[in-house]
């Protein structure tokens, strides 16, 4: 039951983990982008879902996403494009942006953790014979598996799809072709955010919103694209589920080192396979 448990818990958070990790790696594969705001972005949406949570459950988390996929929008317009070309300098303002969402979060709501209840029909556990598992765990990694089927159409299976890869490639060339990158870059870096708010909006039941959050789930991101590779759906898909299992094994057989298990393979993939499990080498 121990390791039944651990499993059934390492996917939740892995599924917490894809729908952060999906939209960083969508963004910096297509915009070489390292937004190092996607950690607040998460934060910012379990807040926005704990105050709107009285709609109805369904309603802040839409709301959640709404409001980063547009507050995502407005910074790759008024930011992040003015800095095209200037990498460091798109670390150094998403990174300072972060900092100033998340004093923006403390200010609003205060340094206290804020919790956010399941909805009632999801609370409880679902029993396989003598097995309990949350009811709600497990409905978010039904809704995390059904997201990454459906980036996985729409990259894959669509015309707008089509012209995202074809960015990704060879940029100049698509835009030769007529291909409007600079329409695509804003609508992925929306796409990216939103996920990143609903991930947070998803994860409040679980974890609860608190100052740090973002500076907590920023780096499990970087590894999960990392261990995946850049720009590889399935690959962040593979790599948030491996490191849900580092992590939940880590803390709970060898707590004090937790964190050496966990950046350990990223250290080796690195080293072995610098482009990622599923990744793919840039020249």
């Amino acid at each position: 039951m121990f390791w039944i448990a651990g499993i059934c818990n390492s996917l939740a958070f892995g599924a917490i983990l894809f729908l952060l990790a999906s939209g960083f790696s969508l963004i910096f594969g297509l915009m070489r982008v390292a937004n190092l705001t996607h950690g607040a972005f998460f934060m910012l949406g379990g807040y926005v879902a704990t105050s709107t949570i009285a709609g109805g459950f369904g309603i802040s988390v839409l709301a959640a996403a709404l409001a980063c996929g547009a507050l995502g929008v407005a910074v790759e317009q008024i930011i992040v494009r003015r800095l095209q070309g200037r990498e460091l300098a798109q670390v150094l303002a998403t990174l300072g942006l972060s900092f100033v969402i998340a004093d923006q979060c403390l200010l609003l709501w205060s340094g206290d953790p804020i919790s956010l209840a399941a909805p009632s029909t999801l609370q409880g556990a679902i029993r396989v014979g003598h097995f309990a598992f949350p009811a709600y765990r497990l409905f978010t990694i039904g809704i995390a598996f059904a997201i990454a089927v459906l980036l996985w159409l729409l990259v894959e299976r669509t015309t707008l799809g089509a012209k995202i890869r074809a960015a990704v490639d060879d940029r100049m060339m698509a835009q030769a072709t007529g291909i409007p990158v600079s329409r695509l870059f804003a609508l992925v870096f929306g796409l990216g955010s939103a996920l990143a708010g609903l991930g947070g909006a998803l994860a409040a039941p679980i974890m609860s919103v608190y100052p740090g959050l973002d500076t907590e789930m920023l780096p499990l991101a970087l590894l999960v694209v990392i261990l995946g590779g850049i720009g590889s759906l399935v690959g962040a898909l593979l790599g948030s589920v491996l490191i849900g299992l580092i992590y939940t094994f880590g803390q709970i057989l060898a707590p004090d080192l937790a964190y050496v298990i966990l950046f350990l393979p990223m250290v080796f993939v690195l080293a072995v396979r610098p482009q990622g499990i599923l990744g793919r080498l840039t020249t």
